[in-house]
């Protein structure tokens, strides 16, 4: 249904633009938010719709839990999946049963009278590819890329054009097969800007913060996963940087924080703008939209502890572009973060990430906005983009080795009395759709990974052995995910 409070009406539908995106975290709806925002302000109208609001039977709850326990409580299942559908490029047949399962339910939810629809979330844009190739829906369709790292599953059949926030990205959505990708660089709300001496002694003063000692701002998204307690230990004690930590709405995090000394922690922010421009250096784990406004505010990042799956291929792009140091290693910290604190690393990342916000030397009419409210008025220019643009040389992504994951014991046999079975059955059945689900609709086909999966039923089996079905809202992650060899209160 259209988000709340976000609708504006206008007779012309080539005034009239929809936003799809999906309340995973944060960053998907935050990318969504500010589109919305510079297509009003250019005189469209937007209507929002939420893809997890669509799905039938209530489903939406279910996915979006189901992909957060994933995270929290099996990491090295979900790089496992991420992996094993990067490989086979994308969905399978019971991934398309799955998201068409939506299709014609966000069709009968559109307006009529609207000139294009724009997805910020992969499996919104598989479901209106789908509805675009069949002929179901006549109007453009956009996928604006909202990460450094392109999955294959965000370039889906029939999407018209993909906008990419840079080089890096757009090469990669263009060896996943997109046809029309279109470097239009990235969005991010105003009030991430920099700021002079003043502005920044005022924001330490009203978050309470130490006057002169550098400051690591510490973000992991709105679910607030990964290995931030380990994170914040290494930065506090490495001696670079005062560790200011975000934990979004993991309340545990933030209790287990203060308890192991950490001084300054915050819960879900409302004044990120404030904390950044009172901090020296980003430190990140997923790579998203925290990351674009980092670069808005001027201020350098770094990639350290990061999540799986889209977390580590983001930390090698973000790298690859020269917007981010990439920290694999411990012992890197300490001098990492010095460079990028007082060094000229550091300088040379500030004008890099405020590079992608400048202004087109040829002209102001630029940004994923207004090449959406461009294609919203006139239908035109629907092509493949020139072979000689600059975006389209080939770029070879890092390789990521893969999370290394626990081996399980070995379990003794249980007996388990008949009423107990009765009862565990379709606990196991709400696991398996779960966890299907909340990645299917995430990426639009964990049902394809599990069966790519070179051991499909193990890989069920463990996940199940690592999630708890009945502690919804209340998991917390308390082991860490290795930093070296593999290297969204606020949102990812």
């Amino acid at each position: 249904m259209p988000h709340p409070g976000n609708t504006v009406r206008r007779p012309s539908s080539a005034e009239r633009v929809v936003i799809v995106s999906a309340s995973v975290g944060a960053g998907h709806d935050g990318a969504a938010a500010e589109l919305e925002r510079r297509l009003v302000a250019a005189g469209l109208a937007v209507d929002r719709f939420d893809l997890l609001d669509v799905l039938p039977a209530r489903l939406g709850r279910l996915v979006r839990d189901g992909y957060h326990r994933l995270l929290v409580r099996a990491p090295w299942a979900y790089q496992r999946i991420y992996s094993s559908t990067e490989r086979a490029g994308g969905g399978g047949p019971m991934a398309r049963a799955l998201l068409r399962s939506a299709e014609e339910r966000l069709l009968r939810a559109l307006p009529a009278g609207i000139g294009a629809v724009v997805s910020t979330y992969p499996g919104a844009s598989r479901v209106l590819g789908n509805l675009r190739r069949d002929g179901r829906l006549t109007v453009p369709v956009l996928t604006y890329l909202t990460d450094f790292s392109v999955h294959p599953l965000w370039v889906a059949d029939g999407v018209d054009v993909h906008l990419a926030l840079h080089a890096v990205p757009a090469a990669q959505a263009r060896a996943a097969g997109a046809r029309d990708v279109r470097v239009c660089g990235p969005v991010a709300d105003p009030r991430f800007r920099p700021v002079d001496a003043p502005e920044r002694a005022a924001a330490r003063a009203r978050f309470g913060l130490p006057p002169t000692a550098p400051l690591a701002l510490l973000v992991a998204g709105s679910w607030g996963v990964g290995p931030v307690r380990e994170v914040a230990r290494d930065l506090r004690d490495c001696g670079a940087a005062v560790p200011l930590v975000v934990c979004g709405r993991n309340e545990t995090l933030a209790d287990q924080l203060r308890a192991d000394g950490i001084e300054h922690v915050h819960g879900w922010v409302d004044d990120m703008p404030g904390l950044m421009h009172a901090a020296d250096v980003l430190v990140q784990n997923a790579g998203g939209l925290t990351s674009l406004e980092a670069f808005a505010t001027g201020l350098p990042v770094a990639s350290y502890g990061c999540i799986p799956g889209h977390g580590l291929t983001n930390a090698a792009a973000l790298d690859e572009a020269g917007v981010a140091a990439w920290i694999r290693d411990p012992a890197q910290l300490k001098y990492v973060l010095g460079e990028l604190i007082d060094g000229p690393r550091g300088l040379l990342q500030r004008e890099a990430g405020l590079a992608l916000f400048a202004d087109d030397p040829h002209g102001p009419d630029r940004g994923p906005a207004a090449e959406t409210a461009r294609i919203c008025r006139t239908g035109a220019e629907l092509v493949p983009a020139p072979t000689d643009h600059p975006s389209a040389a080939p770029i070879v992504r890092p390789a990521v080795p893969p999370t290394a994951h626990p081996v399980a014991a070995p379990i003794a046999p249980r007996v388990t009395p008949p009423a107990a079975r009765r009862v565990a059955r379709p606990a196991a059945l709400r696991l398996a759709a779960t966890t299907a689900l909340a990645c299917t609709v995430w990426a639009g086909a964990v049902g394809t990974a599990v069966a790519t999966t070179e051991s499909g039923p193990g890989l069920m089996h463990a996940i199940g052995q690592s999630l708890d079905l009945d502690d919804l809202g209340h998991a917390h992650h308390t082991g860490r995910v290795p930093v070296q060899g593999h290297a969204k209160g606020h949102h990812a």
